[in-house]
């Protein structure tokens, strides 16, 4: 549980970030036999020739059939970043609140959340009968929900937007960037850096925390 007086937040994105060099979708599209055309697909939505919503819709038609509880064990094996549970601890003992800001799979943001103890995540959901995904998707997720995801959670936080700070890599978070006092591209696209208060090349997640510092010196 966090205290009240925390004294601000971080927004991290999963795809590119947490998740290094690829996405979790395209990762567990491994398991389900669409890799290839789902990759080809999310480089269309890197340079904006196609829409989250299309890129959901395929990823989600290669789902059908599979049980909800074959996922975790997916996830165990997914290529992360050295450092998210310090990065995690050091924001807490900062007072600064961690969460997952994402367009990755609703299962994806639970799963990390769990595993690294972040405060809560966002994104799409695939629509589930019985135990095992139809195929479609229950809620779409972009960008723009995206932002207004983590805004929604400062306010529940009691926290303002200057007090907010977020990590990510690409396209998905330049809204979010735009909404928030403190923005770090980590590993980034050129779109991201160019947007980003900062701009951090690391192989570990514990890159990030200098620049963090400032947002603890900023809100107190």
């Amino acid at each position: 549980m966090f205290s009240t007086d925390h004294a601000g937040a971080v927004f991290f994105d999963v795809d590119g970030t947490l998740v290094p060099g690829t996405s979790s979708s395209v990762f567990l599209a491994g398991f389900l036999g669409h890799r290839d055309e789902l990759a080809k697909a999310e480089d269309a939505y890197a340079s904006g020739a196609v829409d989250n919503r299309q890129v959901s819709e395929l990823d989600a038609a290669g789902w059908a059939g599979v049980a909800q509880d074959q996922v975790s064990g997916w996830l165990d094996g997914l290529p992360l970043v050295p450092g998210i549970t310090e990065t995690v601890a050091w924001c807490r003992q900062n007072g600064l609140v961690p969460v997952l800001a994402t367009l990755a799979w609703s299962p994806v943001g639970s799963y990390l959340t769990d595993r690294f103890g972040f405060h809560a995540f966002s994104g799409p959901r695939l629509e589930t009968i019985d135990g095992r995904f139809t195929g479609r998707v229950a809620c779409h997720f972009d960008e723009y929900g995206k932002r207004d995801f983590a805004l929604a959670q400062a306010r529940e936080l009691g926290l303002a937007p200057h007090s907010c700070g977020a990590v990510g890599d690409s396209r998905s978070d330049l809204p979010l960037f735009a909404s928030v006092r403190l923005s770090v591209a980590f590993n980034a696209s050129a779109g991201a850096r160019e947007a980003a208060t900062v701009a951090v090349d690391d192989n570990d997640l514990r890159g990030v925390l200098p620049v963090l510092s400032r947002l603890v010196t900023a809100t107190r």
